[in-house]
């Protein structure tokens, strides 16, 4: 077995019977990611890949409530504010480069996206080879609502989400249960959560079906035959249930015609004529955030649709990013007034989507940032 360098206090890093298991283990602060845990996954990566030790990587978090709630935006907050725009840069730099190893790693990669999965755990879990949810979780890319973008290959999976339900997701940082993230494109596979020990415990041991396997609770494990050890897919089948219908299938009619509108003022336009109460409720929403963070998003969203490559777009959130960070003070009042100070009155500037520069969306997908994402 590979050594580990020594890892952060807050991934816990083991290796058992072929399954080498990452568990975010923050679970006070949702599991909020900082540098440090970033750094210890993509360590454990690196010593996983060739190890022969090492057939499949699962990473999941501690505690019921939440995989992850993103990243450490506090620290982002504070980084600007000081002056500190290459600590900014680097922590993005390396959260984006473990974001592509997901998507990339050449090993079975399973994720359990169990609770509260936001922002950057979207970006752990979004982009791996078995994307497992619950009847716990709740997945957003929620940035506009602290005047930011989508990001950590985020716009990547709203861009080809169904229909219009991307820009909907984008815009309005709305939150998916588990048949949604299915519906959507950002999950798989819906395992209940009282299921999630067997599943690791069959990941691990590659027991044969008929001794050891059951799809479904109190009745007889379902035989594959007599083929041996089975691979991640068939076990996580198994153990999968079938979800209930999408909320956001049912709301396709009104988000597809809202959200096709070229402009965010004009899905507004679109959403108040709509006769459905969820569409009025949007609009409320929209007119309370960021104008700035919601003319990039949208465009954002868009391009992204036209990229062929995860790395493309992670590149480009890149500078969006940082566009945000360095020029645009919505981001350090957003995160203010959500996280911060926690009034919910968050001051824009411009504080309306007819101030925003009809530039706006050229100086912010034209940004260059130092050092670029990918030498």
């Amino acid at each position: 077995m590979t050594d580990l360098p020594e890892p952060s206090a807050d991934v816990l890093v083991r290796a058992s019977r072929g399954v080498g298991r990452l568990t975010l283990d923050r679970p006070r602060a949702l599991n909020a990611l900082d540098i440090g845990m970033i750094r210890t996954l993509s360590a454990a990566l690196d010593a996983w890949q060739h190890d022969p030790g090492i057939e499949v990587v699962l990473l999941d978090g501690a505690g019921e409530r939440g995989f992850c709630a993103g990243g450490d935006v506090r620290a982002l907050r504070e980084q600007v504010l000081s002056g500190d725009a290459p600590a900014a840069a680097r922590f993005f730099r390396e959260e984006y480069a473990l974001n592509a190893r997901i998507a990339e790693y050449p090993k079975p990669f399973v994720v359990f996206a169990d609770g509260i999965t936001m922002g950057g755990g979207v970006g752990l879990a979004g982009h791996a080879a078995f994307r497992v949810v619950t009847e716990r979780s709740a997945l957003a890319m929620p940035e506009t609502r602290i005047g930011f973008t989508p990001d950590v290959g985020g716009t990547w999976l709203l861009g080809r989400a169904p229909g219009r339900v991307g820009e909907y997701l984008a815009l309005t940082g709305g939150t998916m249960d588990g048949a949604d993230a299915i519906y959507a494109g950002f999950a798989d596979h819906l395992v209940p959560s009282d299921r999630l020990d067997g599943l690791l415990d069959a990941l691990e041991s590659r027991a044969d079906p008929p001794h050891a396997l059951s799809t479904d609770r109190g009745r007889e494990p379902r035989s594959l035959g007599a083929r041996g050890p089975i691979g991640p897919a068939e076990l996580v089948l198994l153990f999968h249930e079938t979800p209930p219908p999408s909320a956001l299938g049912r709301a396709r009619p009104w988000i597809d015609d809202a959200f096709a509108a070229p402009t965010v003022s004009g899905i507004i336009d679109r959403l108040r004529v709509r006769p459905e109460p969820d569409a009025a409720d949007a609009a409320d929403l929209l007119v309370t955030l960021s104008p700035t963070a919601l003319t990039v998003a949208l465009a954002a969203v868009r391009r992204a649709r036209e990229l062929s490559d995860l790395r493309s777009v992670l590149a480009q959130e890149y500078g969006l990013v940082l566009w945000f960070a360095q020029t645009q003070p919505d981001l350090l009042e957003g995160i203010r007034a959500q996280l911060v100070d926690k009034d919910r009155s968050p001051r824009w500037q411009p504080a309306s989507l007819g101030e925003v520069p009809p530039n706006t969306v050229h100086e912010a997908l034209t940004f260059r940032p130092n050092p670029p994402l990918w030498d």
